[in-house]
């Protein structure tokens, strides 16, 4: 373990706490809900102000254009909120990207809306620790940083997106952009658990729907006649089933359409998620599933209309990933932290990053627990733990430390 120089113990000490803490519980009163994009738009210009104090250029980017498929089975554009983006010292042959989401997934009319102190040093709101305290860890880290000589030799990117807890469809383009060419990267999801363990390998993630258009007929006097998309798409369900193994679980999530009792509905939409363990278990399902779907047609001669993919890649951990991790673990040391990790099955941007070859580590935000429910909550010691991790680490890089 290598422990803090001058230099490191110098720099963590502007390190501040009640900075990060106002600006997290500011950021998190505002609902900014995927959905809600007068929300979005309103964090996104409170975040450009914060950012603009680091020495580089801010800039709102606009999403790129995303189609959902509707109940009815017609595929609409689905509106974003836009993203942002700071970039600092860009002519450096180093750099590194750190990313994180404003986005919440309680929506502007959800119940949770409030932040309770639950005791001195736990906070519990929407989106305290997913991630808005996480947006203040990035900003503290970096602005500890910018105060050592060291960074004069690296550049780096933030990205804060508005989409990723529905899965980063309007701002994959500009992840992947960022994610060329960057020595590393850090992304501040909330801690796998609330005593700081990391999520290390993660499985990918696909969203799909699937169309099913048969034809109409009277269910007493010639059901013969008609084509049953309910029942092709219940058999869609049950054969997604089958399919899944070890390294590919399905789940089969929600079919819309059908019609009265009386008439053999011509319209269903199958909506799943597959998240895949490897690439290769991802490649094979596209290619069964398209057979699968083939055979549905046939046999139920009905039309089928296919829309989504994967959108979270599976993320392995390289030998170069796993030095970072080492390296985040010996800087942990370093301050008195106790850093470990585990797989996980879930998903973040992350994923995406991994997929351009740049080793990342994906869950730098603040302890915590309970996301994505109304007893989510913020460790707030963790604030400085974790901005003080994050300075070291890039430090560290900055000065030498070679993946």
């Amino acid at each position: 373990m290598k422990q803090l120089s001058p230099a490191e113990s110098a720099l963590i000490e502007s390190v501040d706490q009640q900075r990060m803490l106002e600006r997290t519980m500011d950021w998190a009163k505002v609902n900014s809900g995927t959905g809600n994009l007068d929300g979005l738009a309103q964090v996104a210009d409170m975040l450009a102000e914060a950012f603009s104090t680091l020495p580089g250029e801010v800039s709102l980017r606009d999403p790129a254009p995303v189609t959902v498929v509707s109940a009815e089975g017609k595929e609409v554009e689905k509106p974003h909120g836009r993203h942002l983006v700071c970039s600092v010292r860009p002519e450096a042959e180093k750099r590194f990207l750190l990313t994180g989401h404003m986005d919440t997934v309680f929506p502007v009319d959800h119940a949770f809306q409030d932040l309770t102190w639950l005791d001195d040093d736990t906070l519990n709101g929407p989106g305290t620790a997913d991630m808005k305290a996480g947006l203040a860890i990035i900003l503290e880290a970096l602005t500890a940083l910018e105060t050592s000589e060291a960074v004069q030799n690296i550049g780096y990117d933030v990205m804060i997106n508005s989409d990723e807890e529905t899965g980063s469809l309007s701002s994959a383009a500009l992840i992947d952009q960022l994610a060329r060419g960057k020595y590393a990267a850090l992304t501040y999801e909330p801690s796998a658990l609330p005593d700081g363990t990391l999520a290390h390998a993660r499985g990918g993630s696909g969203n799909f729907s699937v169309t099913f258009t048969g034809r109409s007929a009277h269910a007493g006097r010639n059901p013969q006649d008609g084509r049953n998309a309910i029942v092709a798409a219940a058999d869609c369900a049950l054969r997604l089933k089958t399919m899944q193994h070890a390294e590919l679980p399905i789940n089969p999530a929600k079919i819309d359409g059908g019609a009265a009792n009386n008439v053999v509905p011509d319209h269903a939409v199958l909506r799943f998620n597959i998240r895949p363990k490897a690439t290769k278990a991802a490649e094979q399902f596209i290619t069964d599933l398209k057979m699968m779907l083939a055979d549905i047609e046939r046999e139920h001669e009905v039309s089928i209309h296919l829309h989504g993919g994967i959108s979270r890649p599976p993320k392995p951990v390289d030998e170069r990933a796993q030095n970072l991790f080492d390296l985040v673990k010996d800087s942990g040391a370093a301050l008195g932290q106790t850093i470990g990790w585990q797989s996980s099955g879930g998903v973040c941007d992350g994923n995406n990053i991994a997929a351009n070859y740049v080793p990342v580590v994906d869950t730098m935000g603040v302890r915590g627990g309970s996301i994505h429910s109304p007893d989510e909550f913020m460790i707030v010691p963790s604030l400085t733990e974790r901005a003080q991790l994050s300075a070291i680490v890039l430090h560290r890089l900055a000065s030498g430390a070679t993946l």
